[in-house]
C-alpha cells in the first residue's frame, strides 16, 4: 500500500516547531517517519512549472521531459481524457477565475469553481467559432477542461493551473512575440464571457465568474512508460489547503483525524509506502530494512528522521 499526503512536508523551520506536536496527533505516523528509509526529490516548482504532487504523479507514470520542456508540459496527456494518439502534443486549456490582485493578477482554478457540466457545454459553444478563427481548435473533453490544438510552430512555456493559483499569474503569463495570438484571443474571451448568461447566473449564486481560461501542456502521451492507475495507492489531501495558509493548528487537526481514520487502523501490519510533499520537496518513505529495524533502538537513532524532515540548511 502507498499513502500519498500533499501538504504533509512542512517548511523545515515550520516543521521544527511543529515536531513536539507530532507524538499527540499523529503516533502512528510519528513511529513510521522514525524508522523508514527516506529518499528526498528536489521540487522546486520554478523549475518544474508544477506543484509537487503535481511532479510526484507525473515521475510515478514513468514521464520524462523532452528538449526544454518542464514537467508541466505532461499534464496534458496525463490528465486527457482518451488521448489516442501517442505522438500528438497534448494541450489543455482549463476554465479559471481570474482577478486583479496587490501582485497582479490571481487565478482561481476549476477546482474551486464548482462548474457544472451544463455551464461547461454553454460557455464552449461560445467560443468555439472564435478559437477556429483565431487559429487554435477546441474539442471537448471535460467538464473543466477541453483539448486544444495551436497554431503550427507554437509552444509556449507553460505552468499548472493549480501552481499559478498559489503563486501569481504575472509570474507564468507568456510576454514574447510568439503569444501575442493567444493574449489576444484570451482578452477576446474575457471580454465575451463577462455579460455570459452563465456567469450571470453565477454571479445570482453568489459564484466566481469563469472568465478565462488557462494553457498548458504540450507533451506527447508516449512520453510516459505507463498510463495506467497507480495501483494500491491511496491520496488524502486534507493537509495542503492548512499546509498552503499556513494553518498549523488546522494542519495539525486535519492530521489528528488521517490518524484516527487511517494511520492507526494500519498500526497493527506492515508500515506502508508514504509520500510527503511541501512547497519545493518530496519524501518518498519506504519501510526500513531489518538492519533499519535494529538501528532505531541504537543511541540517538530515533532523531535521525530530522535530518530530511527539518533539514538545517
Amino acid at each position: 500500500m502507498r499513502i500519498v499526503l500533499p501538504g504533509a512536508l512542512p517548511h523545515p523551520r515550520e516543521a521544527r516547531e511543529l515536531t513536539s506536536h507530532l507524538q499527540t496527533s499523529a503516533p502512528t505516523l510519528l513511529g513510521w517517519l522514525r524508522q523508514a528509509r527516506a529518499r528526498l526529490i528536489p521540487a522546486d516548482p520554478a523549475h518544474t512549472g508544477c506543484t509537487p504532487h503535481e511532479l510526484w504523479q507525473l515521475m510515478a507514470q514513468g514521464f520524462h521531459a523532452e528538449g526544454e520542456q518542464n514537467f508541466a508540459t505532461g499534464l496534458g496527456p496525463l490528465w486527457a481524457k482518451d488521448v489516442a494518439e501517442q505522438d500528438q502534443p497534448v494541450w489543455l486549456v482549463e476554465l479559471v477565475h481570474v482577478s486583479p490582485s496587490r501582485d497582479g493578477a490571481a487565478l482561481l482554478p476549476a477546482s474551486e469553481l464548482a462548474i457544472t457540466p451544463e455551464h461547461s457545454v454553454a460557455l464552449y459553444a461560445s467560443v468555439l467559432d472564435l478559437f477556429a478563427e483565431a487559429g487554435f481548435h477546441l474539442s471537448p473533453s471535460e467538464t473543466s477542461r477541453w483539448r486544444i490544438a495551436l497554431p503550427e510552430g507554437y509552444t509556449p512555456a507553460c505552468a499548472s493551473p493549480t501552481l499559478v493559483s498559489l503563486t501569481s499569474v504575472n509570474d507564468w503569463w507568456p510576454q514574447d512575440i510568439a503569444s501575442r495570438p493567444w493574449r489576444r484571443l484570451s482578452n477576446e474571451v474575457q471580454m465575451l464571457w463577462f455579460e455570459h448568461p452563465v456567469n450571470q447566473e453565477r454571479y445570482q449564486e453568489g459564484l466566481p465568474p469563469v472568465n478565462s481560461l488557462w494553457l498548458f501542456g504540450g507533451a506527447r502521451a508516449r512520453q510516459f512508460s505507463s498510463m495506467a492507475p497507480l495501483q494500491d495507492t491511496h491520496c488524502y489531501g486534507e493537509l495542503q489547503e492548512f499546509s498552503v495558509k499556513h494553518d498549523w493548528g488546522g494542519w495539525l487537526a486535519g492530521l489528528e483525524q488521517l490518524e484516527k481514520r487511517v494511520f492507526a487502523p494500519l498500526a497493527g501490519g506492515k508500515m506502508p509506502e508514504l509520500v510527503l510533499t511541501g512547497t519545493d520537496r518530496i519524501v518518498e518513505l519506504s519501510r526500513p530494512t531489518t538492519l533499519g529495524r535494529w538501528a532505531q533502538w541504537l543511541p540517538g537513532s530515533q532523531n535521525t528522521w530530522s535530518r530530511w524532515w527539518s533539514p538545517q540548511n
